[in-house]
C-alpha cells in the first residue's frame, strides 16, 4: 500500500511544481468604538510548492486571524492572497467555498471530527461537499487512512480514538481533495510532547509526499524549529527569522 502511495505521490508532485502562494501587502482592521483595531500591517510573504513554512508569535498578535485570510475564511481589509495563480476575493459564496474545498486543507488544534460518523465518513467529508464521492475516492481515503497508521480504524468513531489518533483522521480529511496548500493552526497544541512529535513528522512527511505547501501557526517552538523557514508575527508585521525566502512586511 505505500509503495503505491508513493507513485501516486510522485504524480501529484509534478503536477503541482507550478503551485504558489502569494500574500502581499494584507492589512486586517476590525472596527470598534474609537479607532479600528488594526491587527495585521502589510503582511508579506511567498511560497512554491513543496514548501513548508511555521509562522510564531505572542498570543493575540493575528497568526490565526492571517491564517484565515490565507485560507479564505476571513477577508481582507486590503491587499490580496493569491493561491495557485487565482486570487478567490473576487467569488461569490458558492465558488469560494468551492475553491477552498478544492485548493486549501485544514487542520485545527480541534480536530473538529464528526462524531456520529466513522473514520473514514470523517476523511471523505469534503469530498462529499464537492459532490464527488467515487470509488477512486473512497479508495484514496483508505489509503490516506493507511499513511497516517489508521488502516484499523475505518469503521471507529472519534469518541473511540486516542488525541493524537483523532488528529491523524483530521489531517488525512484535509488531504482527502488533494489540495495544493494546507493549513495547519496549533496542530500539535492538545498533545503531549511525544504524541506532538509524531505528529509533526507525520505532517511532514505527507506534505513532501504529496508537494503541498504547508503553513503552520504555532506557539510551539519545538514544531516550529522542524520547518524549514520560521516568520514571526509581531505588532501586526511579519518577518523571517530563519530559512531562506522572502522576509514579511513592510
Amino acid at each position: 500500500m505505500r509503495v503505491g502511495y508513493l507513485v501516486l505521490s510522485r504524480h501529484l508532485l509534478v503536477a503541482r511544481t507550478m503551485s504558489s502562494l502569494l500574500v502581499e501587502d494584507v492589512t486586517k482592521e476590525f472596527p470598534t468604538r474609537a479607532e479600528p483595531l488594526r491587527v495585521l500591517r502589510g503582511v508579506s510573504f511567498q511560497m512554491q510548492a513543496g514548501e513548508n513554512l511555521a509562522i510564531v508569535g505572542p498570543s493575540g498578535s493575528g497568526k490565526s486571524t492571517l491564517l484565515n485570510i490565507i485560507g479564505t475564511l476571513e477577508l481582507p481589509t486590503s491587499g490580496r492572497v493569491v493561491v495557485d495563480g487565482q486570487d478567490p476575493t473576487g467569488l461569490d459564496e458558492p465558488r469560494l467555498a468551492a475553491f477552498r474545498n478544492c485548493k486549501i486543507g485544514f487542520v485545527f488544534q480541534d480536530h473538529h471530527l464528526l462524531p456520529q460518523c466513522s473514520v473514514l465518513e470523517n476523511v471523505l467529508v469534503p469530498a462529499v461537499a464537492g459532490g464527488r464521492v467515487s470509488q477512486e475516492t473512497v479508495q484514496r481515503a483508505r489509503r490516506l487512512l493507511d499513511r497516517v497508521g489508521l488502516a484499523d480504524r475505518l469503521i471507529h468513531r472519534p469518541a473511540e480514538l486516542s488525541g493524537g489518533e483523532r488528529q491523524r483522521v483530521a489531517l488525512a480529511r484535509a488531504l482527502i481533495n488533494q489540495p495544493v496548500l494546507l493549513l495547519a493552526d496549533e496542530p500539535t497544541g492538545n498533545l503531549d510532547r511525544a504524541t506532538a512529535d509524531r505528529i509533526a513528522h507525520l505532517l511532514l512527511d505527507v506534505q513532501q509526499d504529496e508537494g503541498m505547501m504547508l503553513v503552520v501557526v504555532t506557539h510551539s517552538q519545538r514544531l516550529a524549529g522542524k520547518m524549514s523557514r520560521q516568520m514571526e508575527l509581531s505588532e501586526g508585521r511579519l518577518q523571517e527569522v530563519s530559512g531562506q525566502g522572502l522576509s514579511g512586511s513592510s
